[in-house]
């Protein structure tokens, strides 16, 4: 297991130093631009803000599971938090999202340098996913800002958001 939480740390790095170049290279106009057309219609900004949201709740269950405990409570409402907790950025500049991004994924990492190779078979619960090993949740942190940017890209490419699926839940290519 050793090679896979180094690998993960890697990925985990490498994917956060795309995700950091990409929004570096962002127009002012483009940080408006709508990317989902249903729930309130996230526009990019919310994207970053949705990554950092989303990592953050992850390495609070993570750290919990580590000290023995379960990982999510089941009555966790994935819908209200991400919209209470990402509105919670709105008039943040993009320099400050990429910035609060940066030190959210530093300490991801910081949280696997603690960890010891026995950790990622635990397991952990979220209402969504259910029972899955901390090293699958670990993946999952980077790969679902992966399927993120895949549809900020194609509304950039498109000038349209993309069309409401659940797909963002299901995930296209999600399951690590």
């Amino acid at each position: 297991m050793a090679e896979e939480l180094d690998h993960i740390r890697k990925r985990l790095l490498a994917e956060g130093d795309k995700t950091i170049a990409f929004f570096e290279n962002l127009t002012d106009i483009d940080w408006n631009n709508k990317v989902y057309s249903s729930g309130s219609g996230w526009r990019i900004r919310e994207i970053l803000a949705h990554f950092i949201s989303a990592e953050r709740v992850y390495q609070g269950y993570l750290q919990e599971v580590l000290e023995g405990g379960l990982g999510a409570s089941s009555d966790f409402d994935i819908d209200k938090f991400n919209e209470t907790d990402v509105a919670t950025m709105d008039g943040l500049p993009p320099s400050k999202l990429i910035d609060t991004y940066r030190s959210t994924r530093e300490k991801t990492l910081r949280l696997t340098t603690n960890m010891e190779d026995s950790d990622l078979g635990k397991q952990a619960y979220h209402p969504w996913f259910e029972e899955k090993e901390v090293g699958w949740y670990l993946k999952l942190i980077y790969r679902h800002n992966t399927m993120h940017l895949q549809d900020v890209r194609k509304s950039l490419r498109t000038g349209e958001p993309v069309p409401d699926s659940n797909q963002h839940r299901t995930g296209r290519s999600i399951d690590p």
